[in-house]
């Protein structure tokens, strides 16, 4: 049991760490490559930021635990927005000034009706996964379309501008990026490792681990940027953050279980997660997108985010014991 919660710790303290370090060697690599910022913080910092998610829903699907990899996808995207939005509204009122934010807010609506759809059958097969997989595909060819567009007149250019790494010499990038994929890989096995046997030992159900333990884990890079985000008064950039994030799980993690190792879904997902994460989807939408001008999450919103993911805890949590 030491052993196991050892192991948990480690990996998500060398995943956090190495995520950062992947992100940072694709990002100088990219601008090294004179590739615009605002294309790069849409696709590879967006994928950078899932990339925890990734390796660590790939990995539990590898090793039969295909209940996990789809808890951590749900449990992320609902971390995201109660837990990262909710403290980062709390700290000061978030305004939306971006075009493209807007338009990934329907986007991702989308995704999850698509992602409800495929699961209505109560499975996540590989068809499932490959049309997951095929969308996102989809949305990075729109996401470096609009980059090219608006690169130069979008309210988030300003905010990755600033977020660039410094300057480096191309081999230093190449060997963090190298380096960080090597070490999210190992500390996303010892990651599944740890908890798989928690769960066991616990007698708890790997979707219940995934959703709680590993959900609030991975998302911890995003809690700590939407704060320094907030702090340097970069509200489209720690909205943007969620919402990349959260379409990339929905589209990428999700598709990794249906493709590596198709199964029934585990009880609770279509009756408690699902919807969970749907509603609080449309609460996202509502609040961020702005019908009549710039949109806003105030304080009061934060609040009643921030207490939504509570709420959810203690959901999982009894109907865990029940």
């Amino acid at each position: 049991m030491l052993l196991d919660s050892l192991a948990i710790v480690a990996g998500f303290i060398m995943l956090i760490w190495s995520a950062d370090r992947f992100i940072y060697g694709a990002a100088a690599t990219a601008r090294n490559l004179d590739v615009p910022p605002l294309i790069i913080g849409l696709t590879i910092v967006g994928f950078g930021t899932s990339a925890p998610e990734m390796m660590v829903a790939g990995f539990a699907a590898y090793d039969g635990s295909p209940a996990l990899a789809i808890g951590n996808a749900l449990g992320s995207n609902i971390t995201n927005i109660t837990l990262v939005l909710g403290v980062a509204a709390l700290i000061t009122p978030l305004d939306v000034h971006s075009r493209i934010i807007k338009k990934e807010l329907p986007i991702l609506l989308f995704a999850m009706l698509m992602a409800l759809a495929l699961m209505s059958d109560m499975s996540l097969n590989r068809f499932d996964g490959f049309i997951l997989l095929g969308l996102l595909f989809l949305l990075m060819w729109w996401m470096l379309r609009e980059g090219i567009r608006n690169q130069k007149k979008d309210a988030l250019t300003d905010e990755y501008i600033d977020e660039m790494p410094p300057e480096t010499s191309t081999s230093h990038a190449l060997f963090w990026l190298v380096t960080g994929l090597i070490l999210l890989t190992v500390s996303s096995k010892l990651l599944v490792w740890g908890a798989v046997n928690i769960a066991i030992a616990f007698g708890v159900s790997d979707l219940v681990i995934g959703l709680t333990i590993i959900a609030i884990g991975t998302s911890l890079p995003e809690l700590a940027a939407s704060i320094s985000g907030v702090l340097k008064k970069e509200h489209d950039l720690v909205i943007g953050n969620v919402v990349g994030s959260n379409l990339f799980n929905t589209l990428g993690v999700l598709a990794l279980p249906g493709l590596i190792a198709p199964a029934t879904l585990a009880d609770g997902i279509m009756e408690r997660d699902i919807p969970v994460l749907f509603i609080l989807t449309i609460m996202l939408f509502v609040m961020a997108y702005g019908f009549r001008g710039t949109g806003r999450i105030n304080r009061l919103e934060g609040g009643i985010l921030f207490s939504a993911f509570f709420a959810y805890q203690a959901l999982l949590y009894f109907t865990a014991i029940a």
